[in-house]
């Protein structure tokens, strides 16, 4: 049900008097209910009062000094203890928290999954260069069908976008490649443990090669980084120095292609998906020569073949999957850059981490000791406060 009441009614329910408006500037009355809920509508003639809730008028207040001033109502639901206006403006708060928390969940999930299958893939198919080069080369296919076919809006480029995009890609290639080589070598939880020490790098690259000064906070947290992955490796059960190497050589590129993407795309209005697509596609022309060099189609093939006959077609699926996913969550944490800070970035990198650690450890069947567990906890804390001094 719904009805109208005119502004001098409303006045006269309020036993508000003409002259009593002309005499204050701005009045407060007391509080005042209707039993049925009223929600006022702007309207030049007339003021519009609906029926859901009862509704209380907390305050009026008189705008302007002319002859006939505009009233103000200030109004609150019964089962509210803030202004209408006040909750409609939680509302955009509440569904961007609700948006990061899809972001976060979704990328989480996916790293779970892209990590599960490449060392599947890498146990039965032990070549890294050539999985890398195919999940730069799905990922790079994928988003150019999506630019063909307006799924996504292509990008627009220039040279110069290019050539302060290929550092970063140089950066990106060495660090995906060693992550991947890691992570054939010795168990994901391990390579991920020794990647969550990626802020020491950070903070001894930027202070000795690019002079920059932190808090002591900062350096304070370096320690249970650090001290918990020299735990976590010297306890580790399946050492291997190839892939103990691989993960340290992958903190320090991710470093410098953290360092070089922050110099380089200043200004640039490229969405955090092209970003990552185009970084994409120039990582694997730059990964792709060396691929075959160190490798070449003769291992592949022959090991292809052994593959295929011990695990049989889902082979095919795994090595698909894995490179969808790794194009995926890359996407999508490239994505979440756009809506978050980043400390909160960081503080979900750390949380990512966890998640590939436990999963890995429980579908994997990795063995793990007390201690190593505990080098592993000291790590991811250690990683955990580095974001909090840098906030």
């Amino acid at each position: 049900m719904s009805f109208c009441i005119k502004q001098s009614a409303l006045a006269k329910c309020m036993d508000i008097s003409n002259s009593f408006v002309h005499r204050r500037s701005q009045s407060t009355i007391c509080r005042s209910s209707f039993p049925p809920a009223l929600v006022l509508q702007n309207d030049p003639k007339r003021t519009h009062l609906s029926v859901s809730k009862p509704l209380h008028i907390s305050s009026i207040e008189i705008i302007g000094k002319e002859k006939r001033p505009a009233i103000q109502c200030k109004a609150y639901e019964a089962d509210k203890s803030q202004p209408i206006e006040a909750a409609a403006e939680a509302k955009p708060e509440a569904a961007k928290r609700v948006k990061i928390g899809i972001y976060f969940a979704t990328w989480w999930a996916l790293n779970v999954v892209f990590n599960i299958y490449n060392k599947k893939v890498l146990n039965a198919y032990p070549y890294p260069w050539l999985t890398s080069t195919l999940s730069l080369a799905c990922g790079s296919l994928m988003m150019l069908i999506s630019w063909a076919t307006r799924i996504a809006e292509p990008p627009k480029t220039d040279f110069e976008f290019w050539k302060t995009l290929f550092p970063v890609a140089v950066a990106h290639t060495i660090g995906h490649v060693a992550a991947t080589v890691s992570m054939s070598k010795v168990a994901v939880s391990f390579t991920h443990i020794i990647k969550s020490g990626e802020p020491a790098f950070s903070v001894l690259v930027s202070r000795f090669l690019l002079g920059e000064t932190f808090p002591l906070a900062v350096y304070l947290s370096l320690l249970p980084i650090i001290g918990g992955c020299a735990l976590a490796a010297v306890t580790e059960l399946n050492f291997n120095m190839t892939g103990f190497m691989g993960a340290m050589i992958s903190n320090l590129a991710f470093v410098f292609r953290n360092i070089f993407s922050k110099k380089g795309m200043k200004g640039k209005s490229v969405s955090g998906m092209n970003y990552y697509a185009c970084l994409s596609m120039l990582s694997l022309l730059i990964l792709t020569p060396f691929a075959i060099a160190i490798e070449g189609p003769q291992l592949w093939a022959a090991g292809w073949e052994k593959a295929l006959s011990e695990i049989g077609p889902q082979f095919v699926w795994w090595v698909a999957a894995q490179s969808i996913f790794y194009h995926l969550y890359n996407q999508v944490s490239y994505m979440s850059l756009d809506q978050i800070s980043p400390l909160t970035f960081s503080i979900g990198n750390t949380m990512k981490r966890i998640s590939v650690i436990v999963s890995s450890i429980i579908i994997f069947h990795t063995p793990v000791q007390p201690i190593n567990a505990l080098g592993a906890a000291i790590a991811i804390l250690g990683t955990f406060l580095y974001s909090q001094a840098k906030a």
